[in-house]
């Protein structure tokens, strides 16, 4: 029988170069392909993406070499562009604070990457993330949290199918990221001791708000900053410059400390109050998407992470028709953000998650 052919998105980073290894190791026929993503030009630095500068594109490259792997580049600048880079510009002008890598994901390696190596015959797309697939007895998939908790991914893999599922391997999701580097040492690959990839790949200084202020076409603008009985306080820069639960650089003088309670567009306010009016209890989560196909048929209990880095909470979460749902939490939280996602567990298992709403300031 001919060797299955897998497709490993490359990065240039020890993850995905240990993830080709190994599937080397165990008999497939691999294919390496990198995408080459948007990048700002005209900025007087070189037009590259953080994540497929020259060095990341040689290295990766270096790494199919030493494997015995072919190496392919795939531009896929525009849809990066409009799913990604203009869905943040537009989210923080909404009054959200929207996570990029997640619609990455779900648009452009979910996306156009596994429609291409699905095109190209490949009968699996892998990746580097950490994160876990298996199979149930009734042929069903479920997504799992990594063997590495501290580096477990599955909170930016919550939009996977099962037919996402069926074709998706995470080779490295059973490692601890020590044992990754440890592996990458031990095969001699170039990418061993690499550092981690950067957040806001496309932006080339790290500085979101010059980012949006050379690329928002001046609709970033300033503003009041008010209590929510209407009382005015101060004025603040520009909408996209605040978050939920923010304290420090808000250039206002008060009794006690005020903290961002919400972000209103129509009105180009900022929101503030005190540290007991910072606490959620509740949030309302749109674009949702259940791994395992369909929806509880009522409220259900397991746990949820408001943010990639967030700790795992308690909740009961209801689902609200086929995309929508509600979620209780057990105790209050401050930093419920409006724009990041909301991913549902039940343990080690991912059920799915959605984008928290915007509630009316």
């Amino acid at each position: 029988m001919a060797p299955k052919t897998v497709v490993v998105a490359m990065s240039g980073g020890v993850d995905s170069s240990v993830a080709a290894a190994l599937l080397v190791e165990q008999g497939y026929n691999v294919i390496g392909i990198m995408m080459r993503l948007w990048a700002e030009v005209g900025c007087g630095v070189g037009s590259t993406n953080k994540c497929c500068t020259p060095e990341a594109v040689e290295d990766a490259r270096a790494v199919a070499d030493l494997l015995g792997i072919p190496f392919y580049l795939l531009n896929v600048e525009q849809p990066f562009k409009a799913h990604v880079v203009d869905y943040f510009i537009d989210g923080y002008l909404r009054g959200i604070t929207p996570n990029p890598c997640i619609e990455c994901n779900r648009h452009i390696r979910l996306g156009v990457l596994y429609r291409h190596a699905r095109a190209l015959g490949a009968d699996y797309l892998a990746t580097g993330h950490y994160a876990r697939v298996r199979r149930l007895p009734d042929g069903t998939y479920q997504l799992l949290r990594a063997v590495d908790r501290r580096k477990d991914q599955s909170y930016v893999l919550h939009m996977a199918t099962q037919e996402h599922l069926v074709h998706l391997i995470f080779p490295v999701g059973e490692y601890t990221k020590d044992q990754v580097r440890e592996m990458a040492r031990a095969r001699g690959l170039p990418t061993a001791s690499r550092n981690e990839s950067q957040d806001l790949c496309f932006v080339y200084d790290g500085d979101y708000r010059r980012f949006l202020r050379q690329w928002a076409d001046g609709a970033i603008r300033p503003g009041p900053i008010m209590r929510r009985d209407g009382t005015v306080l101060g004025e603040h820069q520009g909408l996209p410059f605040y978050t939920i639960g923010q304290r420090k650089g808000l250039g206002i003088a008060y009794k006690e400390p005020l903290y961002v309670l919400a972000l209103d567009p129509e009105r180009n306010a900022v929101i503030v109050g005190t540290r007991e009016e910072l606490h959620f209890d509740e949030a309302h989560v749109s674009r949702v998407h259940w791994i395992a196909g369909r929806a509880p048929e009522g409220p259900i209990r397991g746990q949820v992470k408001i943010r990639y880095k967030a700790r795992d909470v308690d909740a009961t979460i209801t689902p609200v028709g086929h995309d929508r749902a509600h979620i209780r939490f057990d105790a209050p939280l401050r930093d419920v953000t409006p724009g990041q996602a909301a991913v549902f567990y039940d343990g080690e298992v991912c059920l799915g998650g959605g984008i928290i709403e915007r509630e009316r300031a």
